[in-house]
């Protein structure tokens, strides 16, 4: 793979911002440490990659794919400024998009830890995805999970001979992304692009890097901007750090 382009880079030794800065829900007042990334700065930076999306992929057909549930903010604001380059610009070319689910989760009953061996599956001949998809959790807690299975989405042979952008929440290990990469190739798409708008610094990666990256982060559990922690802080405009507390109130 190419080399990804350039990304903002978040210290190790961030502390992010005080809560009492920002417009944080009272409901998760006590349950957050900081505010990481603020949403005005997660704008600014998509709007930046939309540019460097459409100068890499511009030439051709786009069919946009964003993984569930964690991506659709980052997926629907992306696209945002991606179609006003359309029309605001002499090029324009057509989009069109579409979801899909991945389903992480343990092979056994057994809690996952951190550097727990993990077994992948993926189903590499499905003639038509299911539409109609279940509740999806990549995280048991705060751990990424184990096996994969994609259990949404159209009919993938529609990728063929398309330029594919996938569009994902976070990068963690790496694993899941690479294991829906290899399912996708049989399809034999034109060019499959991953923009993600997190990737962690994690002793646990297996070393994949997307195309387009908006932050790089240290190895801390964050939550917002439609990242959850089971479920919970999808309606948080910023991404922030969950604290202890927060992980003990909305434990599974």
């Amino acid at each position: 793979m190419a080399t990804s382009s350039p990304c903002v880079v978040i210290s190790d030794d961030e502390q992010g911002y005080d809560l009492d800065l920002f417009c944080i829900p009272k409901h998760y007042a006590a349950d957050l440490e900081r505010v990481y990334i603020p949403h005005g700065l997660i704008l600014d930076r998509t709007e930046r990659l939309a540019r460097e999306i459409m100068k890499d992929m511009g030439g051709h057909h786009i069919v946009a794919l964003c993984v569930l549930k964690g991506g659709y903010k980052f997926f629907a604001d992306l696209l945002d400024y991606i179609k006003a380059l359309n029309r605001n610009s002499d090029r324009s070319i057509p989009m069109t998009v579409d979801f899909i689910r991945l389903k992480s989760y343990c092979v056994s009953f057994q809690p996952c830890l951190p550097h727990q061996p993990i077994k992948y599956i993926y189903h590499v001949n499905p003639p038509k995805l299911c539409t109609s998809v279940q509740t999806i959790l990549s995280y048991q807690n705060d751990q990424s999970t184990g096996e994969i299975k994609v259990i949404g989405g159209d009919d993938l042979s529609t990728l063929t001979g398309k330029n594919v952008l996938i569009v994902e929440d976070i990068i963690d290990t790496g694993k899941t992304m690479k294991t829906l990469l290899q399912l996708l190739q049989q399809y034999k798409p034109k060019m499959v692009k991953v923009a993600s708008l997190l990737v962690k610094r994690t002793p646990r990666s297996v070393g994949y890097r997307p195309d387009f990256v908006g932050f790089e982060v240290p190895d801390k559990f964050v939550v917002g901007y439609a990242l959850d922690y089971n479920e919970y802080f999808r309606d948080l405009n910023h991404i922030c750090v969950i604290s202890e507390t927060g992980k003990e109130k909305y434990k599974a």
